[in-house]
């Protein structure tokens, strides 16, 4: 039996997006400063995000889809064992795992910052040291175009959507929520066989009454 039910995981996951969310719409800074996300950024030589320094339409946007989705799934453990954990989530963990793990993996392998693939200095889009807090504007002013001084490259819009993700944030975000939705699936298949044990266990009593 797991030292911390599925049920507890589940819990703490859906009031983590909970929490998440109402950060992000009220003052995300609170979520770019956190020591986690400040030390495993650095690790990773993941480039740090200013547009999480303020409040804007993107983030407030993603604050309310974060409490709903926490919210719903809090509502969702409400329903019985047997079709909240074994049906719903035995399903709905395993699925958000391998989402979230191919997330980090894009983070991870295809950042130019951080990336074995990449060479920093030949990013032209984002530098890990113009954006980091701590290179002063007079720095990142000096600094050749490769290493994310000013051009024409940088000022324009390139690639696609998605290299946006290409953050510490967001990078921390996919980590903790691999971990979470692995551990919540372990847990779960646990207790799902300890679960079916039970019933077999049962019906076999009441067939010998």
């Amino acid at each position: 039996m797991a030292l911390i039910s599925a049920k507890t995981i589940l819990i703490s996951l859906s009031l983590f997006h909970i929490t998440l969310g109402f950060f992000l719409i009220t003052n995300p800074g609170t979520v770019a400063d956190q020591a986690l996300v400040f030390v495993l950024g650095e690790a990773t030589g993941m480039p740090y995000e200013r547009s999480f320094e303020s409040r804007s339409p993107a983030s407030a946007f993603l604050g309310i889809v974060l409490a709903i989705w926490g919210a719903t799934d809090f509502v969702t453990l409400s329903m019985p064992d047997e079709i909240s954990l074994v049906h719903h989530w035995g399903i709905q963990a395993p699925i958000r795992f391998i989402l979230f793990f191919a997330l980090l993996i894009y983070t991870l392998l295809f950042n130019p910052a951080s990336s074995p693939f990449y060479s920093r200095a030949n990013d032209p889009t984002r530098s890990w040291l113009r954006d980091h807090p701590i290179t002063p504007p007079s720095v990142s002013r000096n600094l050749p175009s490769g290493l994310g001084g000013s051009s024409t490259l940088q000022n324009s819009v390139t690639g696609w959507g998605g290299d946006e993700l290409k953050n510490r944030v967001f990078f921390v975000w996919t980590f903790v929520e691999t971990m979470a939705w692995l551990w919540a699936w372990v847990t779960l298949r646990e207790e799902t066989h300890e679960m079916m044990k039970k019933r077999a266990k049962r019906r076999g009593s009441q067939g010998g009454w």
